[in-house]
């Protein structure tokens, strides 16, 4: 089982940043089982660059939950599943650190899309979500939205399955700790 997992932010991992956007697509190695998607109530204000980006504002996330409201939501469909990321490690570190602030432990074992593409697809100019997706013809609908991010990336991962030959797909998961 496998979760594919994109999120929207106030800013870099470190500091007092918090989830803005949450998606969470369950996939079970052939299709989409389950999902979840929230905005989120940061409880901050929203920097300029980061509603820029993202096109999520202070009024849009005002009547939204905290992400102390979701985090069940959040543990329960990453249960038992491998967590699946285009650049996983800034993914999984965010919803680390607000577990932690609830005092939850989040370990799961990871996969990087990114790092996983290079090994499977070489030889593309950019590894970038948008520029890969473009290269591959995959659609890319809401970028720097986590909603669509994370659909974008389901559809890559299943190419990666799709081009896994050599299962290196289940010995990179299999050998990969528990992140922390």
């Amino acid at each position: 089982m496998y979760c594919i997992v994109d999120v929207e932010t106030t800013g870099g991992v470190k500091g007092p940043t918090r989830l803005t956007e949450i998606a969470i697509f369950r996939h079970d190695g052939q299709q989409v089982v389950d999902s979840f998607h929230s905005l989120l109530n940061p409880g901050c204000p929203i920097p300029p660059f980061i509603r820029h980006l993202t096109g999520i504002s202070d009024e849009m996330v005002q009547d939204a939950p905290t992400f102390a409201d979701v985090a069940n939501d959040v543990l329960n469909i990453t249960q038992d599943a491998i967590f699946v990321a285009h650049n996983v490690g800034f993914d999984f570190s965010f919803i680390q650190k607000e577990l932690n602030w609830l005092g939850h432990d989040f370990l799961r074992r990871t996969l990087c899309t990114v790092r996983t593409s290079r090994k499977l697809l070489p030889g593309y100019p950019s590894y970038s979500l948008g520029k890969l997706c473009r290269s591959l013809e995959i659609p890319l609908n809401g970028r720097h939205r986590a909603q669509g991010d994370a659909a974008a990336t389901v559809l890559l991962f299943e190419m990666l399955l799709k081009n896994d030959a050599q299962g290196l797909i289940p010995r990179i998961t299999s050998r990969i700790e528990y992140t922390r």
